[in-house]
């Protein structure tokens, strides 16, 4: 059986690499066998790619773990998940691999962030060198969609392998049965610029304007104070104060009945790697309103499972968002072929499967 060193966050925070790597490490393997070192840079969402003393001692930590289990244990191969075109977090990845790299036989990078490649033309001639020496030549990488950065290139991989994501299967058959009065619309995921929520606040107004019934939830936690009080003010001045809620984090049950109560899934983001709040709208029969860009519009099938809207356009996003809100045979033909579509490719066990034949026939 051969075993895997799996250096990477786990929940807290909830972010969705996060989530992922927590998903793959539960799951029961037959052909390989998991050793997990856990990174804890950031407990909070709002921490990450951002500098703290206690996260130089925990760099340390991580060091010493990784040279520990690759002795004790005879761990040839190590998995790591790379940032993205952060300095702060780049820097924190080059200290650990220039450290750690040199043991393994086989290294494994899987871009759960994308773009770090675009970082490299960037940077100073030493920032180069060290750069090289902790991320080029990886013997395999995996991406989790071809519309993602070609970042294995950039670094000049050995092999690269497509894997899509996939989650487990929480939808049951009570879901979805709530008849609600004024339709419900949902947002999960870091509440930050480039996730579209402002965007979204203005398609609200839109939608008033036109006095269309709706309730937006907004799930998850604000980028910064300072954020918060911009997104409260826009809401306030355009008197959408009775039609925006917020949830805040939401983990669990109370996650999925979150879900289980919404009519609607929209998914304004213009920056992401793939976007696993899609996977759980489908997972629960719900119509998406997304962005048409990179990843998202490969997951996401226009007029079968969603709808697609051009990249900030905050008018066709009203405009998308109304006809499913007045169209309920719709809503639930779109919520259906979706879940059909999450079943055949973005369950955890496909994902696991795959992930664990790429492993044993390439480690």
């Amino acid at each position: 059986m051969k075993k895997i060193l799996i250096v990477g966050q786990t929940p807290p925070p909830f972010g969705g690499q996060a989530v992922m790597i927590e998903k793959m490490l539960g799951f029961s393997y037959d052909k390989i066998k998991l050793y997990h070192i856990r990174m804890s840079f950031s407990g909070e969402m709002d921490e990450i790619g951002k500098f703290k003393l206690k996260k130089v001692f925990h760099l340390f930590y991580i060091i010493y773990k990784i040279i520990l289990f690759r002795l004790k244990y005879n761990i040839k191969t190590l998995y790591y998940p790379p940032a993205g075109p952060d300095k702060v977090p780049v820097i924190r990845d080059i200290i650990i691999l220039l450290c750690t790299r040199w043991l393994f036989k086989t290294i494994i990078f899987h871009f759960h962030a994308g773009g770090l490649a675009s970082l490299y033309p960037k940077l100073s001639p030493i920032y180069k060198f060290f750069f090289r020496k902790a991320y080029f030549y990886p013997e395999i990488s995996i991406r989790s969609s071809e519309k993602n950065p070609d970042d294995a290139n950039g670094l000049k991989t050995k092999k690269e392998f497509i894997i899509p994501l996939g989650i487990e299967d929480h939808y049951t058959n009570i879901a979805n049965n709530i008849q609600n009065k004024v339709p419900q619309i949902l947002f999960v995921g870091f509440i930050v610029e480039h996730k579209g929520i402002i965007q979204l606040i203005e398609a609200a107004k839109h939608l008033k304007d036109k006095k269309i019934e709706f309730q937006i939830n907004l799930m998850g936690k604000f980028e910064s104070p300072e954020f918060e009080r911009l997104i409260k003010n826009n809401i306030q001045q355009n008197d959408l104060k009775n039609h925006i809620n917020f949830l805040g984090v939401l983990t669990g049950q109370e996650k999925y009945n979150a879900f289980s109560n919404a009519d609607i899934l929209c998914h304004p983001s213009f920056l992401e790697t793939f976007g696993i709040v899609l996977l759980e709208g489908m997972q629960f029969k719900l119509p998406v309103v997304a962005t048409d860009w990179g990843v998202i519009s490969t997951i996401v099938e226009d007029g079968k499972s969603g709808l697609l809207f051009p990249l900030k356009d905050s008018k066709a996003l009203a405009e998308k968002l109304a006809l499913l809100i007045e169209n309920d045979e719709l809503r639930k033909q779109y919520g259906e072929t979706g879940r059909e579509v999450f079943l055949q490719k973005y369950t955890l066990h496909t994902f696991c499967r795959m992930f664990e034949e790429v492993l044993h026939k390439h480690c």
